[in-house]
């Protein structure tokens, strides 16, 4: 039985100083796609659609007259969006002759992932994933508990 409210999808929506400048980044870094944006007479992007892999990413220029600001292009944010491809390695490299900044470089994680970390020109964090081997939860509790008893 479907409900009224019910989920069907869930974007992200990334604000940052310039989406034409971001939009470039992305399609060099990650290989994205973009499906469409609305710009103002001024020249402001006010809404766009890209699409990286089966995932759609919403993003737009700051309006610090809504409220709506970008991140600085340093620091530390509480959000992060995580690409899970098959050549890490490859899209490591890619990320990082774009213009990526490495937060934490390629390593394999206890998780069974081999994982790195960049931040893009525009103040986002990016993980990058890629499978290594398939472990149940209860594996992945057990070495993430070893983890700490060193």
């Amino acid at each position: 039985m479907s409900e009224v409210n019910e989920v069907h999808e869930v974007y992200p929506y990334l604000s940052v100083r310039s989406t034409a400048e971001a939009i470039d980044f992305y399609a060099r870094a990650f290989g994205a796609v973009e499906l469409f944006r609305l710009t103002e007479p001024g020249g402001r992007i006010g809404h766009a659609e890209i699409r990286i892999g089966p995932a759609t990413i919403m993003l737009a220029d700051a309006f610090p007259e809504y409220g709506i600001d970008a991140p600085p292009a340093s620091g530390t944010i509480g959000f992060r969006l995580h690409l899970h491809v098959a050549n890490v390695d490859q899209m490591f490299a890619r990320a990082v002759d774009a213009g990526a900044a490495v937060i934490r470089p390629l390593q394999d994680q206890f998780y069974g992932e081999r994982t790195a970390s960049v931040r893009d020109p525009f103040g986002h964090s990016w993980l990058l994933g890629g499978h290594l081997e398939t472990l149940t939860p209860q594996e992945m509790q057990r070495r993430y508990t070893a983890l700490f008893a060193t």
